[in-house]
């Protein structure tokens, strides 16, 4: 045990006032030596006779009443010297607990003292002038022996464990006083017994506080009991609604351990607020239940990540008041409603609910207050890391006068580090809640029931997200991408794959994880595999073997030993499979299953509605009859290729090209066979254009390529190429008909920065290049001049 300094000084005094009162004793001398010796031997025997004192590691015994007796009877020395026996063999007959020698010592000093004082008393010079009769002077003796040998005591117990000694003294003293003076009388009955009769009635005396000490123990041990019994119940109601505290907040694995710390520094503040023993009871229920009116704030309020919105804090603005009338109906033995009503009044009176100021907010609402601020800067949140302590304390001591208690928060201050330090002795909480409790056996124990009530509040939170998020997403990519993150914190899976069904097949459409593998491009049949057969009976699959799937095994890759696969059903059709890989034997549970299954319809619709739309802004950016990209999607392409250009500085072409003879074709094969045509050509410009080409119809018979990296050196081979295969194109599809390719070009930075400028340039170009070739063909002799021409020579 180490001692505080000034418990050092206190326990000195007493061994030096016992000393010298020893001393002073000792220089008297002594009386009656045969007297002293039975005396001596009837305490020590009174000393085993001893009861324990509730609250305290203490005892009392009947052995004061022959000290008592020697006050009466013998001299200072003696009385002094059987006080000290007698200490010396209540403190080691049969301890509770082994006490250590300082105890001891102190045991014996403090006895000393008071058989010394009640000595002094009873033989007072001026109450025997006053003609005090010997009862009243015993009387009083008793009175100063009890004070001094409580009053130490209690001021001891005090300094050593930093207690309140009146509040000591009031509680696990001042009840035996009465026994004091009840052991007074007995002394002097055997003192006038002895006088009258003989000594032999003193020792008989004896069996007659055997008597007295049976009644005492009796009553203490039922007294012990029902202290016990009252203290387990007190217990029982505070561990009950921390329990209830707990389940209602328990919305994360944190929430214990800042329960743990509110409570733990509110109390020890209110300790150091000199709160009265009644308050610190209220005090340390509403720091468990100072925010069970947030039961009626919606989840989404609650864990939402970012500011509020004026309407969401008004909203959550009521719950002080309504955990306050939750608690009023509780009917506590103590004020704990009006604390949780005012936890969030501020100093300056800008609070709520109800708008507070100063002192008129209850003191422990003002400590509550300022502690909960504390915990909540200090922890993590939704929107921000948690701060460390020091920093925390900083932004607190910065709000005294504006929003705390200036008092409150320089005790606060001045003792956060040692309350912190100390919250590791306290009990350790129930285990963390973890994503998802594992599935139990019938009748098992299923572990902490937090973790339970956080993990469904967890799942109904993520599924609730999910769901936002899948109807608000509108890319594919982005959605499953978006479900997959979700997922994984509610079931654990090492590769997720949605599979897409179409016909007959499915195709991976997403994959989530680091087992590419499964998308190798494999297009599973229906029935076939794993997922295969989930599609073709529309039927969920526990725990399924993964190696069965189409390119299943790979020795590179870890073995997967779990598969957990669901359908996906729309609206309309069958829509895919949700399937889930784990490298784990028997890694799912019904609760995996279940929440899949709950999942299910919403990822269906949202892959319905992310592949209606990818097809209508397909449809909205895509040619109708070549399949080439339109004239919108051309300007953006073009756009997003300048700004690469302009970043890497690079060079880029664009070509603007128009068949010659298309309107031959029309007129004399029809329209029909012109859409052919314009079939065919795209498909020839397609496939003469490199991977990172990009190729666009812009209206009638006009059409447009983007060239990355192209300059006017490059391209007049390119040119030509096209044009022989846009003839050869044509002459497959109208092969009586001369058509070709004008090609008019563009480049960046030279033409233009901007796509209208070198659309222009190629325009014009274009235009120009068949001019040209129109004037070349009227000086030249036609394809029937000159069949025409070698008929005659023939």
């Amino acid at each position: 045990m180490n001692l505080r300094t000034n418990a050092k000084l206190y326990l000195s005094l007493i061994y030096l006032l016992a000393a010298l009162c020893g001393a002073g004793a000792l220089a008297e001398g002594g009386s009656d030596g045969w007297r002293f010796a039975l005396y001596l031997l009837m305490a020590v025997v009174a000393s085993v006779l001893k009861i324990t004192l509730p609250g305290v590691m203490g005892t009392l015994s009947v052995n004061y009443v022959f000290i008592l007796i020697g006050v009466l009877e013998l001299s200072a020395l003696e009385a002094m010297l059987i006080a000290a026996a007698a200490a010396l063999v209540q403190s080691l007959w049969r301890p509770q607990r082994k006490p250590r020698l300082v105890q001891t010592a102190f045991n014996v000093a403090s006895l000393v003292l008071a058989a010394t004082a009640a000595h002094a008393c009873y033989h007072a010079s001026h109450l025997a002038q006053l003609g005090t009769p010997q009862v009243i002077r015993l009387c009083l003796s008793a009175a100063v022996y009890f004070a001094v040998n409580t009053s130490s005591a209690a001021l001891g117990i005090a300094l050593t464990g930093r207690k309140s000694a009146f509040a000591v003294w009031r509680r696990c003293y001042f009840w035996s006083f009465p026994y004091y003076l009840g052991g007074a009388s007995v002394a002097e009955l055997l003192f006038l017994a002895d006088f009258h009769v003989g000594v032999e009635f003193t020792i008989a005396g004896l069996a007659v506080l055997c008597l007295v000490y049976h009644a005492c123990r009796l009553y203490l041990t039922n007294l012990d009991k029902e202290k016990r019994h009252a203290e387990e119940i007190a217990n029982l109601h505070l561990r009950t609604i921390e329990a209830l505290a707990l389940a209602i907040e328990a919305k994360d694995e944190n929430t214990h351990q800042r329960l743990r710390r509110v409570q733990h520094y509110a109390v020890q503040l209110g300790r150091e607020m000199k709160l009265a023993e009644v308050e610190l009871k209220a005090l340390q229920a509403a720091a468990i239940l100072h925010d069970i009116g947030k039961l009626a704030v919606p989840d989404y309020i609650i864990s939402k990540p970012g500011r509020l919105t004026a309407e969401e804090f008004e909203k959550i603005k009521i719950h002080p008041a309504v955990g306050a009338d939750i608690l009023d109906r509780v009917g506590f033995p103590y004020p704990v409603a009006p604390i949780v009503r005012a936890h969030h009044e501020r100093w300056d009176g800008s609070g709520y609910p109800l708008g507070l100021q100063g002192e008129a907010i209850p003191l422990g609402a003002r400590i509550l207050s300022a502690v909960d601020c504390l915990d909540a800067l200090a922890s993590d949140r939704q929107y921000r890391a948690a701060l460390t302590l020091d920093e925390a304390m900083a932004l607190v001591e910065a709000e005294a006068g504006r929003a705390y208690d200036p008092r409150v928060v320089e005790c606060l201050k001045a003792h956060y580090r040692e309350w912190e330090t100390s919250l590791d002795s306290l009990p350790t909480p129930p285990p963390a809640a973890s994503a998802l409790v594992p599935e139990q056996p019938a009748g098992a124990a299923t572990g902490s029931f937090l973790t339970s009530i956080a993990a469904a509040r967890q799942e109904v939170q993520t599924i609730y997200e999910i769901a936002q998020d899948l109807a608000a997403s509108e890319h594919l990519e982005e959605t499953l991408a978006v479900l997959a993150n979700h997922l994984r914190g509610l079931v654990p899976f090492d590769a997720l794959v949605i599979y897409h069904a179409e016909d007959g097949h499915l195709a991976p459409l997403f994959l989530s994880g680091s087992d590419h593998r499964l998308s190798a491009g494999a297009r599973i049949p229906l029935g076939q595999g794993l997922s295969g057969w989930v599609a073709q009976h529309q039927k969920p699959l526990l725990n399924g073997d993964p190696s069965v799937e189409p390119g299943g095994s790979n020795d590179a890759s870890p073995i997967l030993r779990s598969a957990l696969a669901v359908p996906l059903t729309g609206a309309n059709q069958f829509r895919g499979v949700l399937t889930a890989y784990h490298s784990g034997q028997e890694a799912f549970t019904k609760d995996h299953l279940r929440i899949f299954l709950s999942l299910s319809s919403k990822v269906s619709a949202a892959l319905e509605n992310s592949l209606a739309l990818q097809r209508a802004r397909k449809a909205a950016a895509t040619d109708g009859l070549t399949g080439l990209p339109n004239a919108s999607s051309l300007f953006l392409h073009l756009d997003a290729e300048l700004l690469r250009a302009k970043r890497e500085h690079r060079p880029l072409g664009v070509l603007m090209c128009d068949l010659d003879g298309f309107k031959r074709v029309n007129d004399q094969l029809g329209h029909l066979e012109g859409n052919n045509l314009l079939r065919a050509v795209a498909g020839a410009l397609r496939a003469s254009c490199r991977e990172y080409d990009y190729v666009a119809r812009m209206g009638g018979d006009e059409f447009v390529l983007i060239i990355p990296g192209a300059s006017e050196e490059d391209l007049p081979q390119r040119i030509a190429a096209l044009d022989q295969a846009v003839r050869a194109a044509a002459a497959s599809v109208a092969g009586g008909c001369d058509v070709g390719l004008s090609v008019g070009d563009a480049y960046y930075p030279q033409h233009g920065a901007d796509a209208e400028s070198l659309l222009a340039e190629a325009d014009q170009r274009m235009y120009q290049a068949k001019r040209r070739r129109q004037a070349l063909a009227a000086t030249s002799p036609s394809a029937g001049q000159l069949r025409a021409l070698a008929a005659h020579m023939a």
